[in-house]
């Protein structure tokens, strides 16, 4: 789970961004931390990129892999 020790740092957002799953390899529409929605696992990264692929991290279950932005990183 994300964490963060300064809220002040943090806005609460509504954003449908949010509510989007991703699949692995997915181009970014934002810079944030993703979090797998099967395991847990989180990554960071960057508008623009790709998120890892599939064989990033798999699961014992053989589930796939599908990413949630948890947290956007502003850019100005």
């Amino acid at each position: 789970m994300a964490q963060y020790k300064y809220s002040t740092y943090l806005h609460h957002d509504t954003s449908v961004a949010f509510d989007d799953i991703h699949q692995p390899g997915d181009v970014c529409k934002h810079s944030g931390l993703f979090r797998c929605e099967t395991c847990g696992d989180e990554i960071a990264a960057n508008k623009g990129a790709a998120l890892p692929p599939q064989n990033h991290h798999q699961h014992a279950s053989g589930r796939p892999i599908r990413w949630r932005l948890i947290v956007v990183a502003q850019q100005r």
